[in-house]
């Protein structure tokens, strides 16, 4: 993990280079707030064609846990970034990769806990209500005998 983060730093850095070369060779002279401006909205936009599809399909075929779990895997490692720059801005810890792979792992290891209990216990749902829920509350074909957004529609 702490090696990928490394050449995740190192990608973007000479992504930046490339596109400071683009923009001084190019004659653009884009101020640093202009290229932000230009890039990450861009970026923010190609990200939208891209991830809409893909949850409005999981949406669609109700596995609203998976949407849940890389909206906060996301938000998980802004916070992990943000802490350790936090610290390095403040002077009040040393910041380390080391300590954003093991924040990342201890989400991953008790979401991992998190998805055997809720397995189990809708393993154990489908036992006690038999086969009269064959098909699934929402009606899907192929359902499991519950459904994430039950209770958010009763």
């Amino acid at each position: 993990m702490r090696d990928l983060i490394y050449r995740m730093i190192y990608w973007v850095a000479e992504v930046h280079q490339k596109i400071l070369s683009i923009n001084d060779n190019g004659g653009y002279y884009f101020t640093d707030k202009q290229l932000h401006f230009l890039v990450i909205g861009a970026l923010g936009l190609a990200m939208i064609f891209v991830v809409y599809p893909i949850f409005k399909l999981l949406a669609n075929s109700g596995h609203t846990m998976v949407i849940a779990w890389l909206y906060v895997f996301t938000l998980i490692l802004v916070i992990c970034f943000a802490i350790e720059i936090g610290q390095w801005y403040s002077g009040t810890g040393r910041p380390e990769a080391a300590d954003i792979t093991y924040g990342i792992m201890g989400f991953l290891f008790m979401f991992a806990g998190f998805a055997i209990v809720r397995g189990i216990f809708h393993a154990i749902v489908k036992l006690i209500r038999g086969d009269k829920n064959k098909g699934g509350r929402s009606g899907r074909s192929g359902g499991t005998g519950y459904d994430d957004d039950y209770y958010y529609r009763h």
